[in-house]
């Protein structure tokens, strides 16, 4: 009986090893044929933006290192969310990958409930590149500094309000903190996509718009917009005569915006790892450098706990911020 017991606990010990060396072998077989097939790259913004433009940049760069098709899939509904539920519902094996960004991170704070947890259901991958968001007005505005926006609209604020793309993503929640920490009543007001938000500003439909600075550069060199402040703690170099918001009087604002790349949870870490290789190859690619520059962002790359890091750091951040300033959750 010893004996059989003894030979029972052998066989189960080399089953054992032997799946645990199939596991291995098909896992790093996966790992040397991937990709095999076409990528997509699902993004919460309409075709046409900055965002959108910069991650065909990424993708087509990353499309000829890796030999198969990144396809960028545009899903630009409920700030993000739709894209995101999307990659989370996804097979976690490498060919859906979310433009993960600092809405994401916003929304955890600012939504009572979401249809996936950012941190649980992603394994980050590279940050690509980090911006400012700016506060602009108009240029036949009689609007001339923040200061003088707030003094206007604490006095009228039935007169004045504050513009935004989709309620929830980043720029409105940058607004929403405005708003908070001076102390305003004004509306805040969410369109779908920067052009009808740049619309709303030229038509007088709003007073002042927060945008992310890639956007709006074109029409700041032409003068058609001005800008007010930028959001870091820092000026932006390219701008360097427009103050920041704590500069301007809102003092302890800072909000610097991001981008990146997340995949689902449960890829295989060498994927990621291939992932991340191809995302910080092609971010050392001149062409894309000088077009990420071009529009106000810098581009930075990094290991995928770094994003990780990151995510988690922008999560408590903002979720702190919005306790301190009781902000109503939407």
């Amino acid at each position: 009986m010893k004996n059989r017991k003894c030979l029972l606990k052998q066989l189960a010990s080399i089953f054992c090893a032997i799946g645990i060396a199939l596991q291995f072998t098909n896992f790093a077989n996966a790992a040397d044929v991937y990709p095999s097939k076409p990528i997509r790259l699902i993004l919460g913004y309409a075709p046409g933006g900055v965002a959108d433009i910069t991650a065909r940049l990424i993708a087509q760069k990353m499309s000829d290192s890796m030999g198969q098709q990144i396809v960028v899939d545009n899903r630009p509904s409920a700030g993000g969310i739709v894209a995101a539920q999307a990659v989370a519902a996804a097979d976690p094996d490498g060919y859906t990958i979310l433009h993960l960004n600092y809405g994401n991170a916003v929304s955890e704070a600012i939504f009572k409930k979401l249809p996936y947890d950012i941190q649980k259901d992603f394994e980050p991958v590279s940050l690509m590149g980090s911006f400012d968001v700016l506060m602009l007005v108009d240029k036949n505005s009689d609007i001339q500094s923040v200061a003088d926006f707030i003094g206007k609209a604490k006095a009228n604020p039935e007169k004045y309000n504050i513009g935004s793309v989709s309620a929830g993503s980043g720029q409105h929640m940058s607004a929403s903190l405005f708003k908070s920490m001076t102390g305003l009543q004004v509306e805040i007001v969410p369109y779908k996509a920067t052009s009808n938000l740049f619309m709303a500003l030229k038509s007088k439909d709003i007073s002042v718009a927060f945008e992310i600075i890639s956007p709006a550069m074109a029409m700041i060199k032409s003068g058609d917009l001005k800008p007010l402040a930028v959001s870091s703690s820092k000026r932006y170099e390219a701008l360097s005569s427009v103050p920041t918001l704590n500069e301007s009087g809102v003092k302890g604002y800072d909000v610097v915006a991001w981008n990146g790349m997340a995949v689902p949870a449960k890829t295989p870490k060498a994927v990621i790892e291939r992932l991340n290789k191809e995302v910080n190859l092609a971010l050392k690619d001149p062409e894309v450098k000088a077009k990420f520059q071009s529009v106000g962002i810098e581009p930075k790359g990094g290991s995928a706990d770094d994003l990780k890091t990151l995510l988690a750091n922008e999560i408590a951040k903002w979720k702190k911020l919005v306790s301190q300033l009781n902000m109503e959750k939407l």
